[in-house]
């Protein structure tokens, strides 16, 4: 309970770190699985009709909600921007992640996904002047050499059973995380103050739009099976429609580069559901490559500091 609902004026640093860390563990346990049920949907529906079922599910869980709460007047007052947050946010990371798991394991997209903070830290410098000290740049330097170590044993660009080439997949995954980290400035510069809620709802309204041609023109010959169409619904509803309002609740309240930073713990969850339901695989090239990318990513977001640092000059 909130100090705020039992009338207490506890300090904010008291106060905050509980809901805090409570939502950025289950949201990363939550986000963690949906590489999972991405891996089992994309096997039978291809990556474009798995990204645009997932936002559909997910839009038509939310938007009841919305009704419901009487927010649909913000939603509509919203709705341009919200709708193309949702294209930035969803469609496109979606599309990419799909793609790659053709290719690549659940638990190497998870570590890819989790440089969206560096890529945050960069816009965020870039576009909302949020300039980093030394230890940031030094992690950003860290932090994508580890990527590149990780990326160079799957460099290769020719296409292996699943017809797709690891490299592409590695690229794909990057993508979508400098399309995560754009969003998380987008959204704290012109979606600040906005319910969490609408904000969700109205992402995966304008996802879904975006895609809906495109996942028709590709959707498969042959109907998915049942447990195509499961993985799906849960990564819609759970992993897409829950999880973006703790999501959007946590850029409101803690600002982008520490709502993305949730990142640090989905390859966690991610790398252990992929052992336990898909037999994957884990190197300790990819725990080491893990651990230079977390330390990176962690000194870029300002999580971890070394020393007293002073803030670059532009």
């Amino acid at each position: 309970m909130s100090s705020r609902s039992s009338g207490l004026a506890a300090p904010a640093t008291l106060a905050s770190p509980k809901p805090w860390g409570t939502d950025f563990v289950l949201l990363a346990a939550i986000w963690g699985s949906s590489f999972l049920f991405m891996r089992i949907g994309t096997v039978e529906f291809g990556p474009l009709p798995t990204a645009a079922v997932r936002v559909a599910i997910a839009a038509g869980f939310l938007l009841p909600i919305v009704w419901l709460r009487g927010l649909l007047p913000e939603l509509k007052k919203h709705w341009r921007r919200t709708f193309f947050i949702g294209l930035l946010n969803s469609g496109i990371p979606f599309a990419c992640f799909s793609f790659a798991l053709l290719s690549i394991s659940t638990g190497l997209a998870a570590i890819l996904n989790a440089t969206v903070p560096m890529f945050g830290a960069l816009i965020a410098w870039a576009w909302l002047k949020d300039k980093p000290n030394a230890s940031r740049v030094l992690g950003l330097v860290i932090g994508f050499a580890g990527v590149a170590l990780l990326a160079w044993d799957k460099a290769s660009f020719k296409p292996d059973a699943s017809g797709v080439a690891p490299g592409w997949a590695v690229l794909a995954c990057l993508l979508a995380c400098v399309c995560y980290g754009i969003s998380a400035s987008y959204t704290k510069r012109y979606l600040s103050g906005l319910p969490p809620l609408v904000t969700a709802a109205g992402s995966q309204i304008g996802a879904t739009l975006g895609l809906t041609l495109p996942a028709l023109w590709l959707w498969p010959a042959r109907m998915p099976g049942s447990s195509a169409w499961l993985a799906l619904l849960a990564v819609g509803v759970m992993c897409t429609g829950l999880a973006y309002i703790v999501f959007f609740h946590l850029i409101e309240n803690a600002g982008p580069a520490r709502a993305l930073s949730v990142t640090f713990l989905v390859p966690v969850f991610a790398v252990l559901y992929g052992v336990l339901f898909l037999g994957e695989a884990v190197t300790p090239w990819m725990v080491v490559c893990a651990g230079v990318i977390v330390c990176g990513t962690a000194l870029s977001t300002g999580l971890l500091r070394l020393g007293r640092d002073r803030t670059l000059k532009r």
